[in-house]
Order: C-alpha cells, then structure tokens, then sequence
C-alpha cells in the first residue's frame, strides 16, 4: 500500500478549510471542525481523491465507516473505490442482529455495532473516519471486524491528533492519514 506524503501546497489547501472552534464542546478543547471543507466542492474532491489514492491497487472489498462523520467520507470513497460501503453505528441504531464491542472514552464507555451478516469472512476492508484522536473508537471498529471475520487492511482519516497518541491502539494496522496537527 503506497502511502506517499502529500505535498505543502496540498495541505495548505486541506487546512485552509478546517476551522479551529476553542472551548468546544467543553472549555479546554480546540475543536478541527470539518463543515468549511464539506462545503468546498474542490476540496472535498480532493479530500475524497487523497483518502482513496493509497487503497486504489490494494485490492479491498467494502469501505466501513464510523458513525457519524465517517460515512461523510466514506460513502464517497466506496463510490470512487467501486467497493461496498458498511456502517458501524452506535447501540440501538441498527435493525438487523448485531454484534457489538464496548470501548472507553476519556468520560466513561460506549458501544459500537455492526450488522452479523455485513461482510463476509475473508474480506479486506478499510476503516474511515473523519479524525483519529485516542484511537478507541478505531480500534473498537477494528475489533467488529475481526469479529466478522474480516481482515482490516488499513485506516483513512483525514485528521490525527498526534499528541494523543491514538495510533499507538492500532498497531500493526496501515494507517492514512491527511492532516495532522499536535
């Protein structure tokens, strides 16, 4: 899997349309809020062309995405992919039998589902989402998938918070990433 760096101009592009909101959602945090993005035609092409660029040769089966923000971007990147789109949601969201893991949040606990039947054993996905903070939300996702028997084949996200250290939880797994701040 080619994950090549993305040029100074390009990121400066990417960054231009993510804006920074203090205190939100409690003081203390500098929220990367993604909507300036989401409304730049150009950009979110871009975006959507550089999530799906080191995945193109890499022989995958279905893009998962995590609720909410990553079935913005992942809808688009099994389209461009020619791939199936699966969504893991939280608890109660979805209508089909389940299987579920519990992960913790700096605040506490929360579950994540994904339909029994959505992938067949085998297959190779990739997990997207729009931000990898502490990596437990991914490698919750990650665990969904081993349960069903699928090999995760790598990571898209289009924001990393370093200084959170997320990927140290997702060891071993290829992971792209297009803008990260400290």
């Amino acid at each position: 899997m080619n994950m090549q760096p993305i040029s100074p101009e390009i990121t400066a592009q990417l960054q231009a349309h993510i804006r920074s909101i203090p205190d939100f959602p409690q003081p203390g945090i500098l929220f990367r809020d993604i909507t300036p993005l989401l409304g730049d035609a150009a950009t979110l092409r871009l975006t959507i062309d550089l999530l799906a660029a080191p995945f193109r040769a890499a022989q995958i089966d279905y893009i998962v995405g995590i609720e909410s923000r990553g079935f913005l971007f992942g809808m688009p990147l099994a389209y461009q992919l020619g791939v199936g789109f699966v969504p893991v949601r939280k608890m109660g969201k979805l209508p089909h039998r389940t299987l579920q893991t519990e992960y913790t949040l700096e605040y506490g606990t929360n579950v994540l589902e994904v339909h029994a039947d959505a992938i067949p054993p085998g297959k190779r996905v990739v997990i997207v989402d729009d931000l990898l903070a502490t990596g437990g939300t991914a490698a919750a996702t990650a665990t969904l998938m081993e349960q069903l028997g699928a090999q995760v084949a790598g990571m898209a996200f289009v924001i990393e918070l370093s200084g959170l250290a997320g990927r140290a939880k997702l060891a071993g797994i290829p992971i792209h990433v297009l803008l990260s701040y400290p």
